[in-house]
């Protein structure tokens, strides 16, 4: 799977967003988008990362205004599958108690069918390039799954190839539903990033070729701002309150976090990672 690099300009990277129909709309506002006439600016790419469904109770709201912009703009808004909508495009790993109903389920369904939402995301930006997936790929599954990839685009291209191939690794499970076992193989919908992600390359001899961009979960409660218990490594993090993102440094990399933590109640403050010099690869 390939795709033509976008014009260099602003990419806005979306976390989760929950379900939460007016928080998304707003955040689109201060991109410069209007959602109620479908615009949006000529120099803006969207990657959305995922989750874009449950804890709110819009989900269906969501998934109705991405879809007018993914067939109006496919070539500017890149969505990508979070492991609550992998609920509805493959066997279900868990339980949620909260459902979307068949007509928005069959638009996700849709979407992962005729490659409207996809695995990964690679952006190039100055001299750093970023591959962005719903939870971060940790070092194992880079190593072990995707064959150690030097660049961005080529992990990005490797990940999306794995789509429609019957190979289960994109939805390998971790310690969210491991029972408390950690898997450093954990795969790019589930991975942790307390006790998988960043640990798996902080820990690792190989270093990580290039910078990543994940939702999914942070090391952080924003809003009690008490980091998880048992992270090892905040010395190595930074944290942005304005935004909801934090940032690990991995040798001369990042793996950024840009999960709000939307609950049945959206977390305020909270905006979209905006790249400007930035295009899609």
């Amino acid at each position: 799977m390939t795709r033509t690099p976008s014009p260099v300009g602003r990419v806005a990277v979306i976390g989760d967003v929950g379900g939460h129909i007016e928080e998304l709309r707003a955040e689109l506002f201060r991109l410069g988008c209007d959602p109620d006439a479908l615009e949006m600016p000529s120099d803006l790419q969207v990657i959305q990362v995922g989750d874009l469904i449950h804890r709110g109770s819009h989900s269906e709201a969501v998934v109705e205004l991405v879809d007018k912009f993914l067939r109006k703009y496919p070539h500017n808004w890149v969505q990508l599958l979070g492991n609550h909508e992998a609920q509805y495009v493959s066997d279900p790993v868990f339980t949620w108690h909260q459902t979307i109903s068949g007509a928005a389920a069959e638009l996700v369904r849709s979407w992962w069918t005729f490659g409207l939402m996809r695995a990964a995301a690679s952006i190039r930006t100055g001299d750093e390039e970023f591959v962005v997936t719903h939870a971060g790929i940790t070092e194992g599954f880079w190593r072990r799954i995707l064959h150690s990839p030097r660049s961005a685009e080529l992990a990005g291209v490797r990940l999306n190839e794995l789509i429609g191939t019957g190979d289960g690794s994109l939805f390998r499970t971790g310690h969210m539903l491991g029972v408390g076992k950690v898997s450093l193989r954990a795969g790019p919908l589930w991975a942790s990033a307390a006790f998988e992600l960043i640990p798996s390359w902080a820990n690792a001899g190989a270093k990580m070729p290039f910078s990543q961009i994940h939702g999914h979960s942070s090391v952080i409660d924003w809003s009690t701002r008490q980091l998880a218990d048992g992270f090892m490594y905040s010395s190595a993090m930074s944290f942005d309150f304005s935004a909801a993102h934090e940032t690990a440094r991995i040798g001369a990399t990042r793996l950024i976090g840009i999960d709000p933590g939307h609950d049945t109640v959206p977390h305020v403050p909270w905006r979209a990672l905006v790249l400007e010099g930035a295009q899609v690869i």
